[in-house]
């Protein structure tokens, strides 16, 4: 009864990240049904959600809160360098290392992973709790966002060495600026009329990015198992791409901190620093995978490194943002 309890309040606790699981076990059950094309048609639906979920997150941003994070040009250059710059100058390092040793389509996932933007809402958020510089984070995870449409299809084609998928590569920016970009723009546009109504019903479309992440996670697993996944890989390719990102993120962070002292940033900007240059994006890392690698058939396989990723930042990062809030 112990064990049962336990495990009621770890899925409780960490429903999103039980969700993920469960999306990639209903997928290696029920490939037919989420797949592309397949009975319930998840690939067009999470398609339209994607669009809903960006029209939001243009809905809730305050450009009053850009304005006043815009002048501290030296934690742009460090958390930008470090999300751009940094993260793959790790990958090239370490892949002399581990390439022979893990999947192809797994090292293809720690190049996306190492070419994404930062992420808004939990380096916001941890960087709140931790007392660092608000301002800051928002106007940095934002930016990060924004460059991503662009660096990160460039960045993955650099390190990959060849189109990953089925789009080239001006089309895949087209793509993803269509995808995220543009309903992002018709938010904020349509903010000042309609802030009241989002402000109003925000409960209730807080936790929509989430049930659009499961879908895409959903529907890409049912893809790659339908072409091969668990025939070809084992599942300790589980283990890899777990062991792969906690690493990643000890290095990230422990850089992030040397060179924040290096800089003779403040306590505030030092948090800010650490917490949006070691953070990557789920959110729009999801629906990005699937435009730059498009009917890739390892899709799945290439996704494990941020699913992981984003769950051991969040565990660790939330235990740092106490430590520093307790200083």
């Amino acid at each position: 009864m112990s064990i049962i309890s336990t495990v009621s309040k770890f899925v409780k606790k960490e429903w999103f990240l039980s969700c993920m699981f469960l999306a990639i076990g209903l997928a290696t059950l029920f490939p037919l049904v989420g797949k592309s094309g397949g009975s319930l048609h998840i690939d067009q639906v999470a398609g339209i959600g994607i669009g809903l979920v960006f029209f939001l997150h243009g809905m809730g941003l305050s450009l009053d809160n850009l304005k006043s994070g815009m002048l501290n040009w030296r934690i742009h250059l460090v958390v930008q360098s470090f999300t751009f710059l940094v993260f793959p100058i790790i990958y090239f390092i370490a892949n002399f290392f581990v390439k022979g040793w893990l999947p192809n389509d797994l090292l293809l996932g720690f190049v996306y992973l190492c070419a994404l933007p930062s992420t808004v809402s939990s380096s916001v958020a941890l960087t709140g709790i931790a007392k660092g510089n608000i301002s800051a984070a928002i106007f940095n995870a934002t930016l990060s966002g924004l460059i991503g449409i662009v660096l990160t299809p460039i960045i993955v084609h650099l390190l990959s060495g060849e189109d990953s998928g089925s789009l080239s590569l001006p089309d895949a920016i087209l793509g993803i600026a269509k995808l995220l970009l543009l309903p992002l723009v018709l938010g904020q546009l349509l903010r000042p009329l309609l802030i009241k109504q989002y402000t109003k019903y925000k409960a209730y479309t807080s936790n929509l990015d989430r049930f659009v992440i499961l879908m895409l996670i959903f529907n890409a697993f049912s893809d790659s198992v339908e072409s091969g996944l668990w025939r070809n890989n084992s599942v300790y390719v589980l283990v890899e791409a777990f062991v792969g990102a906690l690493i990643l993120l000890i290095i990230v962070l422990y850089l992030s901190k040397y060179a924040a002292k290096a800089m003779a940033f403040n306590t505030e900007d030092e948090i800010a620093a650490v917490f949006c240059g070691s953070k990557k994006t789920l959110a729009s890392g999801i629906p990005m995978a699937k435009l730059i690698f498009g009917a890739h058939p390892g899709l799945g396989l290439i996704m494990l490194p941020i699913i992981f990723y984003h769950q051991v930042q969040l565990i660790v990062c939330s235990y740092l943002a106490n430590k520093y809030r307790a200083r």
